[in-house]
């Protein structure tokens, strides 16, 4: 038995750390342990500052359920009906959890690869107790998975002139630094890690690639509807000034320190509640504080950030529906709405001609939705490949998934996929945006793509190369396709 594994813990599986012995819950050859602590609580004189290393604990720490979940409030009608986020109430939320195949691998057996879950919500939502994101799959297959709580909102992305910004990515940064030194213990390598995630997630994955405080925390990384994305500190402080004006405290860390925390996340909310990632308004943003991050980390990554680091990444086909059609954009936006949203986007008139020509049966506002998901999200990732191309770096990879969901006529909107990467179609959670009949076998064939990946560097097509490759997951079987929808991306260009 490995010198890691507490062999005195009884009626469960159990594991030794540094910090002390855990006993988790075992289930047809997989053990979990949830609500592992990899930093201490972000209370008291902690608030408001960069996380410090969690403290030993005496006996055995049972990790048998979801730790706590940053603060944060449920999405808005009508998402909070799509997308699950469930709520669990205490102080320590910087929690992680491990899914690992049992008996766990050794120290001699060189260990098994490892799998970073850092989970979306527009850096106010979600957390790692999401249904969706069980871990039980990765590890049925070979794959150490880990999934991480990370501080939301004002708290995770304030930005005050007395206190470090970008917490919640300093938060990310301790959990892989805890995962470098004790997945060993679950039966991981720590030199074959690789970080994962969607949306806000996937964003917060760009920013590591480029900081140099996550250089050497993980191998791979894998990018699901996000690109690089950060705002200078002037901008990014914005919706915190915008908090603290509907509070009537001063803009500082020790005035939001002194808030009640409810009330906090009251002024939050009525701040951001009318914003999202296509349209804009008040959210919250990375910030280029020259310390996480230098620099714009996609200037960075273009430079050759990461430049080692085997990289896939990609986008739905339809992300825009998941904000659009919930809310009616798609019928409300006719042509003049839609004109002037283009120029508040900035988004060129000749470009949105090609859209326009090459979509004459689709509504205004589905092109402005086509426009801007492409702009933030489609767009970016092609140029990084390319970037990554020209520079010779570690090979890289794209995917689209293309599934469309019967939903509300959702299609393959933002955050499908993540029950077919999982292989979690069958819980009720991704049903709700999936429907009930959703394709198992895209679901097998899309999960084993990204253990493939974590485990040899290789999805199982072809890297990117001058002919653009993209692996398409539905509709129907999987399929190669070179440069999709070019004559768009080439308006980007001109």
């Amino acid at each position: 038995m490995s010198e890691y594994v507490a062999e005195h813990v009884q009626d469960g599986p159990g594991v030794r750390t540094p910090n002390g012995v855990l006993r988790g819950a075992l289930k047809d050859g997989v053990a979990s342990f949830l609500g592992i602590p990899y930093a201490q609580a972000p209370v008291g004189a902690l608030r408001f500052r960069a996380p410090e290393p969690a403290e030993p604990w005496e006996g055995t720490r049972e990790a048998t359920a979801f730790g706590a979940t940053a603060p944060k409030r449920p999405y808005a009608p009508p998402l909070d009906a799509l997308l699950p986020d469930p709520e669990v109430a205490g102080d320590d939320c910087l929690n992680l959890n491990v899914w690992t195949p049992w008996p766990a691998a050794g120290p001699g057996d060189g260990g098994r690869a490892v799998m970073v879950w850092i989970h979306g919500g527009s850096l106010i939502h979600g957390s790692s107790a999401v249904p969706v994101y069980d871990g039980t799959a990765f590890a049925r297959d070979g794959v150490v998975l880990v999934s991480v709580n990370y501080r939301l909102g004002v708290e995770g992305f304030g930005v005050f002139p007395d206190a470090p910004a970008n917490l919640g990515l300093r938060d990310q940064i301790a959990a892989l630094t805890w995962v470098r030194e004790n997945i060993a213990a679950f039966g991981g390598d720590p030199d074959r890690v690789t970080v994962f995630g969607e949306s806000a997630g996937a964003i917060s994955i760009a920013a590591l690639l480029a900081s140099p405080l996550a250089k050497g925390l993980f191998r791979r990384a894998v990018i699901q509807s996000g690109a690089p994305s950060a705002r200078s500190i002037d901008v990014a402080r914005r919706t915190t000034e915008a908090i603290a004006a509907r509070l009537k405290v001063p803009a500082t860390a020790e005035a939001f320190a002194g808030v009640d925390p409810e009330r906090l996340l009251a002024a939050q909310t009525a701040v951001t509640g009318k914003g999202n990632p296509v349209l804009s308004g008040h959210t919250f943003h990375i910030a280029v504080d020259g310390d996480v991050l230098p620099d714009h980390p996609g200037d960075l990554l273009a430079d050759g950030a990461s430049a080692d680091v085997e990289l896939l990444m990609g986008t739905n086909t339809d992300e825009y529906r998941l904000w659009f059609v919930p809310g009616g954009h798609t019928e409300r936006v006719g042509s003049l709405a839609q004109r002037f949203l283009l120029r508040k986007g900035r988004i060129p008139p000749r470009v949105a001609k090609v859209y326009r020509e090459g979509r004459p049966q689709e509504k205004p506002g589905e092109v402005l939705g086509v426009l801007a998901a492409d702009k933030l999200l489609r767009i970016p990732q092609n140029m990084l490949a390319d970037y990554r191309l020209a520079g010779r770096t570690a090979a890289t990879y794209l995917y689209e998934f293309g599934w469309p969901s019967p939903v509300l006529g959702l299609r393959a909107c933002h955050a499908l996929e993540l029950g077919f990467v999982f292989d979690t179609l069958d819980l009720p959670e991704t049903r709700a945006l999936t429907g009930p009949d959703a394709p198992q076998a895209l679901a097998t064939a899309m999960h084993a793509a990204w253990v493939a990946f974590a485990k040899t560097g290789d999805p199982g097509w072809r890297p990117w190369d001058p002919a653009r490759p993209v692996m398409t997951f539905g509709p129907g079987v999987p399929s190669l396709v070179e440069a999709p929808r070019e004559a768009e991306r080439r308006a980007w260009e001109i």
